[in-house]
């Protein structure tokens, strides 16, 4: 069973990824997370075309958001997995406080 990310960033904008698209999640500076996708919206064969989603988080729990992800993915039942929500306020973990995406990066 394919599994997705749900994002959503304002009632008029949100997007899912499959996740055999993840690329990468990285942590570059605390209190941020950026998730990338590839290929991006451009589609395959367009070099440095990638999708992310940036992550707004509580300072210092990159490890446990990282963490429960993993495990959302290998061990959850769900298909459809929110990781952010900004219009209800939820998601996967409460350290979450926001995201942004980003397409065509």
């Amino acid at each position: 069973m394919e599994k997705f990310l749900l994002f959503v960033d304002a009632a008029n904008d949100a997007a899912i990824f499959p996740v055999s698209r993840l690329q990468s999640m990285t942590c570059a500076t605390s209190g941020q997370i950026l998730i990338k996708f590839s290929p991006g919206s451009l589609g395959d064969g367009q070099a440095g075309s990638v999708d992310i989603a940036r992550i707004a988080i509580t300072a210092g729990k990159e490890k446990e958001i990282m963490t429960a992800f993993g495990d959302e993915i290998s061990l959850g039942n769900t298909p459809v997995i929110l990781f952010r929500d900004d219009v209800t306020g939820t998601g996967l973990n409460p350290d979450i406080t926001g995201c942004e995406i980003i397409l065509d990066a």
